[in-house]
């Protein structure tokens, strides 16, 4: 670690920035960002490695020793990458699903099936357990994502603890600590504290995450060292189910109607079949929010939503970009990883 130069370091940040962005869409793991770009395992490593024994270093040696044991430098270098990203990201994420929704959850959709097959290679033993720990992860993942999401809360003893359950999703490959905030109720909640700098809340929600992520990377650390074989499976099975959450088509089950504050049937709200197109028919995203949703094919898309035009070539291109994205960023840190 004390052979990297400024440029690995830059490097660092970039990953960070990337992490940062899937982190702020409701449905990818930075955490996946950080397992194909190559410092996974460093970072659960550095985190869990925080505790009290560093107040004695810096008493006793000094706070170059201090910096040292705490691999500051990388973790400068990230969260300076990932919280640049998160803030500016959240809101062109924003844009992009409510204007262009099939394409970025194509793209997205592609990104997460490359994901798939980089985190499967690094599987060294199948077994039965392994191929039972693949099940269980997609099992546990698709059923997170067909959870309906909650209206927004704003207590804050509750933004406490989604910070600190959204902050362990965020670090698993798989889990989206965004989504988790969604169907927590704490997404909006969050994203209007970044926009309108609320510092209260943004302090309470980073505190809940500080805590959470201490803890849990431990226990991921842990896992790694004594079971690295079936945890990658479990992590594997994660990332499959969470493409239930990324399919380009959807059809709206019921919605959140911000006025009444009552969950409705999408048939009481418009004939059309999924709130995004209706939405950006009315020009206003804010009166409804998707509460619960199904993903359907292409075609039925296209039949419930009054023979719209389901994009499906161009999808099919934004998928094949987010396969190369993946592609890309994995043969760069073999690159990184060989020059060290």
């Amino acid at each position: 670690m004390d052979s990297r130069n400024f440029k690995h370091y830059f490097w660092i940040s970039l990953k960070g920035i990337a992490m940062g962005a899937a982190d702020a869409v409701p449905g990818v793991s930075g955490g996946t960002i950080a397992f194909i770009s190559g410092i996974y395992e460093e970072l659960v490593s550095t985190i869990s490695s925080i505790d009290f024994s560093l107040v004695t270093t810096l008493r006793k040696r000094g706070l170059k020793a201090f910096w040292t044991q705490l691999n500051g430098n990388f973790l400068v270098a990230l969260l300076s990458g990932i919280l640049i990203s998160f803030v500016s990201f959240m809101r062109l994420a924003k844009y992009l699903i409510e204007n262009q929704p099939i394409l970025i959850w194509s793209f997205f959709f592609g990104l997460i099936i490359a994901s798939v097959i980089y985190v499967g290679k690094e599987i060294k033993q199948w077994r039965a357990v392994t191929l039972l720990s693949i099940i269980m992860g997609a099992l546990v993942a698709f059923y997170i994502t067909t959870l309906p999401s909650l209206g927004s809360n704003e207590n804050s003893i509750f933004l406490f603890f989604a910070g600190a359950l959204a902050i362990c999703a965020m670090i698993l490959p798989g889990i989206s600590g965004s989504f988790i905030l969604v169907v927590l109720g704490a997404y909006k909640t969050l994203s209007d504290a970044i926009h309108d700098l609320n510092i209260q809340r943004i302090a309470i929600f980073a505190s809940g995450a500080t805590i959470g992520l201490l803890s849990f990377s431990r226990l991921l650390k842990w896992l790694f060292k004594h079971y690295e074989n079936t945890t990658l499976a479990l992590l594997t099975g994660f990332i499959i189910g969470s493409l239930n959450k990324i399919w380009p088509w959807k059809e709206t089950l019921s919605v959140y109607a911000k006025e009444g504050g009552a969950i409705v049937p999408m048939y009481e709200v418009t004939s059309l079949g999924t709130l995004s197109v209706f939405q950006k028919q009315q020009g206003n995203f804010d009166l409804y929010k998707t509460v619960t949703e199904q993903s359907v094919s292409p075609w039925q898309f296209s039949e419930i939503n009054g023979g719209m035009d389901p994009q499906l070539w161009l999808s099919i291109l934004f998928t094949a970009l987010g396969f190369v994205t993946i592609f890309l960023l994995e043969q760069t840190a073999k690159l990184k990883n060989s020059k060290r």
